[in-house]
């Protein structure tokens, strides 16, 4: 099993910054990892993902130039640097991962509980 937990949200206005983690523990692997968000009433929505070698990231278009997500593989660590941010990028913010990276909600095979962010107008 793997577990992730993910830290960082808050409350923020509008043109903000946060910075998220995800520290992964248990049966570790060299999995990718990625972020997803689910606003209140929609689906669950991709943002971005990264390999275990942390090349060629994949990001939503409506975060792109405005988010940035890394990875340290020695803390197991998964991160996403939000800039800019937007009242629409208001969402509770999941941690993923699977042993491939995968854009759809599906494709996650381990899920964190999920942090809140909220951007206030």
């Amino acid at each position: 099993q793997v577990q992730l937990v993910e830290t960082g949200g808050g409350l923020v206005q509008a043109g903000g910054s946060l910075r998220l983690s995800c520290v992964m523990s248990g049966r570790t692997t060299s999995y990718p990892m990625a972020w997803f968000r689910q606003a209140p009433g929609k689906e669950r929505d991709f943002v971005a993902g990264l390999g275990w070698t942390a090349t060629n990231p994949t990001y939503a278009n409506s975060v792109k130039g405005r988010f940035t997500i890394s990875r340290d593989n020695s803390k197991k660590a998964l991160y996403l640097e939000m800039n800019g941010l937007r009242p629409d990028d208001t969402a509770v913010y999941y941690c993923g991962a699977a042993s491939k990276l995968s854009t759809s909600r599906h494709g996650m095979s381990y899920w964190g509980q999920g942090t809140v962010v909220t951007v206030s107008s």
